[in-house]
């Protein structure tokens, strides 16, 4: 017994599990920084409106411009992660980052201020694609879901910090140190980057199989865990990426494609971020005063990260799709609710305190569910010949939408009034509630290559994951 527990404890603190644990938390810094880049814009807004005049329209592009560019950034990631490397990419990265931060901290015009912004997105857009595939690329086959998992995480924590600094900042008002503080993580992740090697499936993939070798035994417990991995990826490098031939040529290969764009269309209609963008107009909505508005901010950013662990814990438990029901459900009942709210007009205390728990719910719902779900099963529904394509263009899709969003919710407000906004909301997500239903597969303890196997055999999207 003495032996089985110091075995266990050896394995425990392996100073190989270690590093792969502190490389994968630098590497998942990039998650951060998109996490502060959402959360910094939602405190800034009012006071950036302030300081330039601002129409509603010119604040919606101060807002969606970051989309833009991350739209953009997340089409040249792929090639970008491929010719100068992970590492590389994912440095360019953090440097485009500090940039576009300090750039809109000393902007001079609202002009500039969203060039700088729309900088930011480039940044933001390469490293939501490098930092996930570095990831899965250190880790050992135990740890990959953990250390893909901890970039989300990652996200959440920057949204909580950025709304927790903006609520620090907004007794002075100063927009522009909101935007100078969120550059000192970047330039932070700058510095933790220089430690990181490179990674050992990209060294192969250029021809580099010394160098391979010798990180992935640095990397893993034993000579011999090293040497049947770079087997491996060599073995899987031999399946050539061929995602856009597959596109044009096989109809079974683009219902994954539609598949993976309509769950990050559902994911970014479903409203979060009309919550991460816009909470401070949405709580002033409810007559809340500037400070009010952003501590009920932090508060929801909070929530937010927080119940990103509950999906994690339940996900290979309860399966993607009852997961994904009770998210859009509770997202709907939130919305409508806050609907009916804002209809009848909040004007006491106790209403006041029921939009804040209403939007806290949502978030939950939103965190728990089709937040890191939609990603995981834009992952698991395409064939390896075309993941790359598919999971590239599943990511644009998401900014896309995002961008959608961003650029039309004030508006909307203006046009059908708070109420009828968040019941639109909320009909999207009773609405995706069928679609789950209707299209998406419940992938829960279903091999790759069984999913895999049963799309290109052409069964029917919802039925790929039965066993």
């Amino acid at each position: 017994m003495e032996n089985g527990e110091s075995d266990e404890t050896t394995s425990l603190f392996d100073p190989a599990r270690f590093k792969i644990l502190a490389l994968g938390l630098i590497a998942a810094l990039g998650g951060l920084l998109s996490g502060l880049d959402v959360g910094v814009i939602s405190g800034a807004l009012t006071f950036i409106g302030r300081t330039y005049h601002a129409s509603t329209v010119a604040l919606e592009w101060v807002v969606s411009a970051m989309m833009a560019g991350a739209a953009l950034g997340s089409i040249s990631a792929g090639w970008l992660s491929y010719h100068l490397g992970r590492k590389r990419a994912l440095f360019l990265g953090a440097a485009t980052f500090a940039i576009g931060a300090l750039g809109c901290a000393l902007s001079w015009s609202l002009g500039s201020l969203i060039c700088f912004r729309a900088i930011m997105g480039l940044a933001i857009g390469l490293a939501a694609f490098t930092a996930p595939l570095y990831l899965s690329e250190i880790a050992t086959e135990e740890t990959r879901g953990a250390m893909v998992s901890m970039y989300q995480l990652m996200v959440t924590i920057g949204i909580f910090l950025a709304f927790l600094s903006d609520t620090l900042l907004s007794y002075s008002g100063n927009w522009r140190w909101m935007f100078g503080v969120v550059a000192i993580p970047a330039i932070l992740f700058l510095i933790g980057l220089i430690f990181l090697p490179h990674s050992p499936r990209w060294l192969m993939m250029r021809g580099r199989y010394k160098e391979a070798r010798a990180i992935l035994l640095d990397l893993r417990e034993t000579p011999q865990e090293a040497a049947q991995e770079a087997k491996s990826i060599r073995a899987q490098l031999k399946t050539r990426q061929e995602g856009w031939k597959l596109f044009r040529t096989n109809p079974n290969f683009r219902r994954s494609i539609v598949l993976g764009m309509l769950l990050q269309i559902m994911q970014q209609l479903a409203g979060i971020n009309i919550v991460m963008y816009y909470a401070p107009e949405i709580l002033q909505q409810a007559h809340f005063d500037t400070q009010g508005q952003m501590w009920c901010t932090a508060l929801i950013g909070l929530v937010n990260m927080l119940a990103t662990f509950v999906a994690l814990g339940l996900v290979d438990r309860l399966g993607r799709k009852p997961i994904l029901y009770m998210g859009f459900a509770v997202m709907a009942v939130g919305m409508g609710l806050l609907g009916w709210l804002l209809h009848g007009g909040m004007h006491t205390e106790a209403s006041q305190m029921a939009a804040v728990f209403l939007l806290v719910v949502f978030s939950a719902g939103f965190a728990m569910s089709v937040g890191p779900l939609a990603w995981l099963l834009c992952s698991e529904i395409q064939p390896a010949a075309g993941r790359d394509f598919g999971v590239a263009v599943s990511t644009f899709t998401n900014w896309t939408a995002n961008l959608v969003v961003g650029l039309t919710f004030l508006s909307l407000m203006q046009k059908l009034g708070a109420a009828d906004t968040f019941w639109l909301f909320a009909s999207l997500n009773a609405l995706f509630m069928v679609l789950t239903y209707l299209f998406v597969p419940e992938t829960k303890g279903v091999s790759l290559a069984k999913l895999q196997n049963r799309l290109m055999r052409g069964v029917r999207l919802r039925d790929i994951g039965r066993t």
